[in-house]
């Protein structure tokens, strides 16, 4: 298998990617319901989630994020549990520690993401340390949800997480390559496209 990284995004392409990423996590915050017990990840795209969740539902949210956790530390109606453990340099926890507790927990719903995804070499991500806690979340969870905008949709990173296939639902948007969703339908994952916004 040839590996690849998502293509460099130019100072023009930005603005373009926050609004697919905010789409994507809107739609996201839609299939949440009341008295769920949720993970959201730690990528920009949760963070969008944090910011766009219903005030008038009662949830669970579980990060492994001190900068989502601030930003949901602000709401009445969410009840913040953050993982624990050994903090890495932009604010998560991933160790063992983390991983034990995610374990304990049974999730309705766990949203999230990585550095790429395909229908072949499935999810995968740069660095090792991510993967323990990647596959306890989707063994832990009745359902799981992948956030993949469309720059990371088709690509493989060094280090597969798992196969496609263990997510129940792939969110992505308007610009996604059919050719490579149809792989995704094929394996039984229901493929959500969000659609542009109107300008």
């Amino acid at each position: 298998i040839g590996f690849s990284k998502p293509p460099k995004l130019t100072a023009k392409d930005i603005s373009v990617v926050k609004e697919n990423y905010l789409e994507i996590a809107k739609k996201a915050v839609s299939m949440i319901k009341n008295r769920d017990v949720i993970y959201i990840t730690s990528a920009t795209v949760g963070y969008f989630m944090a910011q766009n969740l219903p005030s008038d539902i009662i949830v669970t949210v579980v990060v492994n994020s001190i900068i989502i956790a601030e930003e949901l530390r602000k709401r009445d109606n969410v009840r913040v549990i953050v993982t624990g453990g050994e903090m890495d340099n932009k604010g998560n926890f991933y160790d063992s520690f983390s991983v034990e507790m995610i374990r304990r927990i049974r999730f309705d719903k766990c949203f999230i993401t990585s550095a790429c995804i395909s229908a072949e070499f499935g999810l995968s991500i740069q660095r090792s340390s991510g993967n323990e806690f990647v596959n306890a979340l989707i063994n832990s969870s009745k359902c799981t949800i992948g956030l993949y905008p469309t720059e990371k949709i088709g690509f493989e990173s060094i280090i597969s997480i798992c196969p496609a296939k263990r997510l129940n639902k792939l969110i992505t948007d308007w610009e996604a390559s059919e050719e490579e969703l149809k792989k995704f339908d094929e394996q039984g994952i229901e493929v959500i496209v969000v659609d542009e916004p109107v300008k």
